[in-house]
């Protein structure tokens, strides 16, 4: 690790434990690891810019400096174009700092989640389809499937080969955790599973195609992802789902899954 990445996992690793929420995603992280950010460095922040992406995070202790609001205003003139950024459980200095420079607040994401304790339902699935791990050849079918079922999302509906290939690449994938339903016809949805550690799990993603929808099968590969994880150990699973998807997040309440105030993450946009 270099020095400049080194300075960013540091500040990063003590705003996580400071705030209780990870400053930076996993699609920060990949880019990041990849060389794709644009780095605005000090010795106690950051801001990284990647395809009109904001991530700003100050060092606890050097909080209330002004250092953020700097950080902010060269990273808003050193991008012509609209930007986004995310505050990582809805931190209210972010809330104040967008305010004053402003920044919408467009989307609330929930993280909702469900002790591994609780009794699961058993697995019922639809006449004709099985559900079973993934396999070399299913990479196509699972980009067709996640580009129709996420057609509107501004994040997972942009997964190409590459971008699959590339979260495959990270040390936690598990092709057992990718869970694909089928019949005759051929793939009709997936459960891609997330182990972070011994103790949690997540839903990572579940996509349905378009034209299966309708038949429960939603709730079979959610439930089938869960069976999975707590066969694997783990003591909580949780999930991120946007806080007005009623539906899903009715599914998710029915399956056990709960959700707290401070497991929302916030985004914010300059147009």
């Amino acid at each position: 690790m270099d020095a400049t990445a080194s300075l960013v996992d540091d500040i990063a690793r003590a705003a996580a434990a400071a705030d209780g929420a990870d400053p930076l995603d996993e699609a920060t992280r990949i880019a990041l690891a990849d060389g794709e950010v644009s780095l605005i460095a000090e010795d106690d922040a950051f801001a990284l810019l990647h395809a009109g992406d904001l991530s700003l995070v100050v060092r606890p202790a050097a909080r209330r400096r002004g250092l953020g609001a700097a950080l902010l205003t060269r990273a808003e003139s050193s991008y012509d174009g609209p930007l986004t950024a995310w505050s990582h459980g809805n931190h209210p200095a972010a809330a104040r700092l967008a305010a004053r420079h402003g920044w919408e607040r467009v989307r609330d994401l929930w993280v909702m989640r469900r002790p591994t304790a609780d009794p699961l339902p058993p697995l019922s699935l639809p006449d004709g389809v099985q559900i079973r791990s993934y396999r070399d050849g299913d990479a196509d079918d699972v980009v067709a499937v996640n580009a129709a079922a996420f057609a509107e999302h501004p994040e997972q509906g942009a997964m190409d080969a590459a971008n699959l290939a590339r979260r495959m690449a990270e040390p936690w994938f598990d092709p057992a955790g990718l869970l694909v339903a089928e019949d005759a016809s051929g793939v009709l949805g997936f459960h891609w599973t997330k182990q972070h550690d011994a103790r949690l799990g997540e839903v990572y993603v579940v996509g349905v195609a378009p034209a299966a929808q309708g038949r429960g099968l939603g709730r079979a590969l959610t439930l089938a992802g869960l069976h999975h994880l707590a066969g694997a150990g783990v003591d909580e699973v949780l999930l991120y789902v946007e806080s007005d998807n009623a539906p899903a997040v009715a599914l998710y309440s029915r399956l056990g899954f709960g959700h707290a105030e401070a497991d929302t993450h916030v985004q914010y946009r300059r147009g």
